[in-house]
């Protein structure tokens, strides 16, 4: 069994959380191991728990658009959460519920050891960018430990807003430009800055 196989049996097992006694599925995450690129979104919602995948309701399906538009597949990536059981009522994931998952996730980006990781909403931004404020930082990146941190909306927020429709695809557009310079980008320690694109 691989190492993230073995990683989501002791997922499967969690019950650090009131909510893990409501879910039908854990959803760990899916994708390639070896991938350059991990996405990590909020929490599963309703379709993520019926099926223990991540990102396979109507954000999953724009998730997999703007994954097409560079040339990309779920194959080809990493998708995970921040949290691996979907909050009742499809609530935000309270901060036991984050912090009660992050051994998880770092543990999933240990395995996999990505170049870059694209956080998905303020969840995951808040993460990797804290005290940061996504309107301010999206499409933007910072490098640190040599991985590229790349702040993007949530696909989400475009079903629910039409307005940040362009301005996601924008963001997802420039990932293969950053991802070929993560060799050239300078690691950051302050302020995430917008990067040249070549």
């Amino acid at each position: 069994m691989s190492a993230l196989g073995e990683l989501y049996q002791e997922i499967a097992l969690c019950q650090q959380c009131e909510i893990a006694k409501y879910r039908t599925k854990v959803v760990p995450g899916e994708g390639a191991e070896d991938a350059d690129i991990m996405f990590i979104g909020e929490a599963p919602g309703w379709h993520e728990d019926q099926q223990g995948r991540p990102f396979v309701g109507p954000a999953g399906k724009y998730l997999d658009e703007l994954l097409a538009s560079i040339g990309l597949g779920r194959g080809q990536v990493y998708i995970a959460n921040v949290i691996k059981c979907r909050p009742q009522v499809n609530r935000d994931p309270l901060p036991a519920e984050i912090q009660n998952c992050r051994n998880w996730l770092e543990r999933q980006i240990e395995i996999i050891r990505p170049k870059m990781i694209v956080t998905l909403g303020r969840y995951s931004m808040a993460m990797f960018f804290p005290g940061k404020s996504i309107s301010k930082i999206h499409g933007t990146a910072q490098k640190r430990d040599n991985v590229v941190y790349y702040a993007m909306y949530h696909p989400a927020a475009a079903l629910h807003q039409q307005s940040l429709r362009r301005v996601i695809e924008e963001d997802m557009l420039k990932i293969p430009s950053l991802l070929a310079q993560t060799e050239i980008i300078e690691e950051e320690e302050q302020q995430p800055q917008q990067l040249t694109m070549f």
